[in-house]
């Protein structure tokens, strides 16, 4: 059985949390159908969705928007449109707090990732297992 669920935000500070919160109950529904195979992989998955909302914020001002759903081979989908149509890049991270763990974060997480070009932005999307 395959689901899916998106929403959509308006692209403040607010929404980041926001967006880690909407996954949470998403992921907690999911394994009710679906138990996790891993102990990490709801945590995995919020880091994921937190990672990529705030690289939303901070690097595509404006709207974006979140949709989680299950694959049939049992990974989860996590995708992310945003209004920035420049491709995620990883940068040097400053351990001073200044950012850059992100991309790094997401790609040790995931199995896979891939970007899409939208007419006015990008989807991010990674699948990690579930």
């Amino acid at each position: 059985m395959s689901v899916e669920q998106c929403w959509h935000f308006d692209g403040t500070l607010r929404d980041v949390s926001e967006a880690r919160s909407w996954a949470s109950d998403f992921l907690c529904g999911l394994s009710r159908m679906h138990p996790p195979a891993s102990s990490d992989a709801h945590d995995d998955v919020l880091l994921v969705v937190s990672a990529l909302s705030s690289n939303a914020f901070a690097f595509a001002p404006g709207p974006f928007t979140l949709t989680l759903g299950s694959t049939l081979s049992g990974r989860v989908h996590v995708a992310l449109t945003d209004t920035n149509p420049t491709e995620p890049r990883p940068r040097p991270f400053d351990l001073n707090g200044c950012g850059g763990l992100g991309w790094h974060l997401i790609n040790a997480l995931v199995e896979q990732t891939i970007i899409g070009p939208e007419v006015d932005g990008k989807t991010v999307h990674t699948f990690l297992p579930w």
